[in-house]
């Protein structure tokens, strides 16, 4: 059997039993990261294979029979593909689909997203925008603070300037929590043009498909906005919901278990009443230029994926996309600080930072080979690479008794931070020692903070 046939038969059983991949792999063979390795190519020799099948054999999902995995029954080489994965299938995203309140309550009680926009907004003044606007690429809107929160601050530096905004966000909710705060932008900046799309990192900046099937299902939409105020704007934003919910679907992967969407889709909104000082600004299907003044890559990846893996397909693509003398800044998290202490404690010897900003621009050095000659590649000090964003407490929370809401806040914002898999939760959270850990560090260091780190890669100037 190849590996695709092998992963398909424990995609189904997983489906079945209600496992997640990372705990069969535990269960069948003692290895959690054998299905990961399997999707990105890995082989396994016939007696892991032979314990796998025989797993899946003396365990049946919900009362079945085990589905033996070989590659001489007719009926199993005849199966159709699996149907594609539910919202509440195990192997899913942990980022996108498994963690949605988790994400929610992070966001709300952390300053992350404040301290990431006032650390982007130091890179508008080392850039060099060229008519006919500055451009700016986010690479993962999530709930759009930080684009909103940047697009203010360059309303101060280039009040007059258009604005030509480009936004990658496959998550539904996500984009209806980032159009609630465009009214305001396009008031107090009427000279913008902002596109929201589901595309891929190598497709997003360029607003193109590769694929020539999802070339034909694109959906590309423009709202022209009318009237003069933020309430009108906002009216009009309100009415894409139905348009939302029919064409921003997202599926699993079957081949990576990353999200996918289902159809690909370009939301460009602007002003009609500033479509003629914008014409050469507002983008034509098929005549899209990636020529980006400010690409922002924050918390893009997940943590444990692999330096390959942030470098190919997440950085080094946006890279190509920066034009003359634009800059890329990423950011992620590093660890080293008192939300891991938390995680140390439950789960020792558990490293969710696998690699380092170094490690990382070494390898988009190599990925890009001679056309990262035109480019720069800042890891900086530590002094300005590393920053710390906090928890939301009163003084008087962590001083005092603290109450059982902000320790549910500190554990949620830790295991968040450090993607830890739901599977692994359920016997920690029965015993309850976890609210003990995180009052312990809470109290030992007088709140919760948390570190990121940032590097940036700079085009020449021409």
């Amino acid at each position: 059997m190849n590996a695709e046939q092998i992963l398909r038969k424990i995609s189904d059983y997983c489906r079945d039993a209600g496992l997640a991949e990372s705990t069969f792999g535990r269960l069948a063979v003692n290895d959690g990261k054998l299905i990961s390795r399997l999707r990105h190519g890995g082989r396994i020799t016939t007696d892991t294979l032979e314990r796998i099948r025989g797993y899946i054999e003396s365990n049946p999902a919900a009362g079945k029979p085990g589905a033996a995995i070989n590659g001489g029954d007719a009926a199993s080489r005849a199966e159709p593909p699996p149907a594609r994965l539910q919202p509440n299938d195990p192997q899913r995203n942990f980022r996108f689909f498994d963690n949605r309140q988790k994400y929610l309550l992070f966001v709300n009680t952390c300053s992350e997203k404040w301290v990431i926009a006032l650390r982007v907004a130091l890179e508008l003044a080392n850039i060099h925008p060229r008519p006919p606007a500055v451009r700016m690429f986010d690479a993962g809107v999530g709930d759009g603070t930080v684009m909103a929160r940047v697009m203010r601050a360059m309303h101060r530096r280039h009040p007059t300037m258009p604005f030509y905004i480009v936004g990658k966000e496959i998550s539904l909710e996500d984009i209806r929590l980032t159009l609630e705060k465009l009214p305001d932008r396009f008031f107090e900046h009427p000279a913008s043009v902002v596109v929201l799309t589901n595309l891929y990192y190598a497709e997003a900046p360029w607003l193109t498909v590769r694929s020539l099937s999802a070339a034909n299902s694109m959906v590309w939409h423009e709202l022209a906005l009318t009237g003069n105020s933020s309430h009108e704007f906002e009216e009009q934003i309100a009415g894409l919901q139905p348009f939302l919910a029919d064409n921003w679907k997202a599926g699993v992967s079957q081949r990576t278990g990353n999200p996918v969407y289902e159809r690909p889709v370009v939301l460009v909104l602007y002003r009609q009443d500033h479509r003629f000082l914008l014409d050469q600004v507002i983008p034509r299907r098929g005549q899209v230029k990636a020529d980006y003044d400010l690409v922002i890559a924050s918390q893009p990846y997940r943590a444990r994926a692999s330096t390959e893996f942030k470098s190919k397909r997440v950085i080094a693509p946006l890279a190509r996309a920066l034009g003359p003398g634009g800059r890329l800044i990423a950011i992620h998290s590093c660890g080293n600080d008192p939300g891991m202490e938390i995680v140390e404690k439950i789960w020792p010897g558990d490293s969710p930072f696998h690699n380092d900003r170094h490690e990382i621009l070494k390898a988009v050095k190599n990925e890009l080979g001679p056309a990262g000659r035109e480019l720069n590649f800042n890891a900086y000090s530590d002094n300005r690479s590393v920053f710390r964003y906090e928890m939301h407490t009163l003084p008087s929370e962590v001083s005092g008794s603290i109450g059982t809401s902000t320790l549910f806040a500190a554990w949620n914002a830790a295991i968040y931070v450090a993607q830890v898999e739901d599977d692994r939760l359920t016997d920690v959270v029965k015993d309850g020692r976890y609210l003990d850990v995180t009052r312990e560090v809470l109290c030992r260091n007088g709140g919760l903070w948390f570190n990121d780190e940032s590097y940036v890669i700079s085009r020449r100037r021409e």
